[in-house]
């Protein structure tokens, strides 16, 4: 069986998101994965000088590497953050991404994203930045830790204490 994913949460008032997006996520219990803000760079340099879907690809691409470097898959990331220099690259940004979440998520369940437009990123020639988030699932088989017990209370660990010396 294949380990759970995470569930799309979508208010009853809420209409659909407005793209390729979920707008919340529940994940089962597991690791915490967090990938710090990728950009187009493949082997050190950018890819694609002023081209923002070659970057996004890339960046995406990044991502993936990192989540499944940490024993997930692209299904189990739960947020992205994305970053990008000029306005008017958001088009080219989400039709790199309908380009590839297909691929991410063939069950079209979408993580959160949260798009953001920026003065610059580190190197001026960036023009895409992508955090993500995933919840690694929980090893099966994982021994459960039991609930903490409630805390004594004074007169309760003095009747305790006296039991066990009578």
């Amino acid at each position: 069986m294949p380990p759970p994913i995470p569930k799309i949460v979508t208010p009853t008032r809420f209409g659909p998101p407005l793209g390729m997006y979920s707008h919340g996520m529940v994940a089962p219990g597991g690791e915490i994965v967090v990938v710090a803000g990728q950009v187009g760079m493949g082997e050190g340099r950018a890819v694609a000088v002023g081209d923002v879907g070659a970057q996004t690809r890339q960046a995406l691409e990044n991502v993936r590497a990192i989540v499944e470097a940490a024993g997930c898959t692209m299904q189990h990331v739960v947020r992205l953050q994305t970053f990008l220099t000029h306005a008017e690259d958001i088009p080219g940004f989400m039709a790199a991404r309908a380009d590839v979440f297909p691929k991410y998520f063939p069950n079209r369940a979408y993580p959160p994203n949260t798009l953001l437009v920026v003065s610059r990123l580190v190197q001026p020639e960036l023009l895409v930045e992508i955090e993500a988030m995933a919840v690694k699932p929980a090893a099966r088989g994982a021994v459960k830790r039991p609930a903490a017990r409630p805390a004594k209370t004074r007169s309760g660990a003095r009747r305790q204490a006296s039991r066990k010396r009578g």
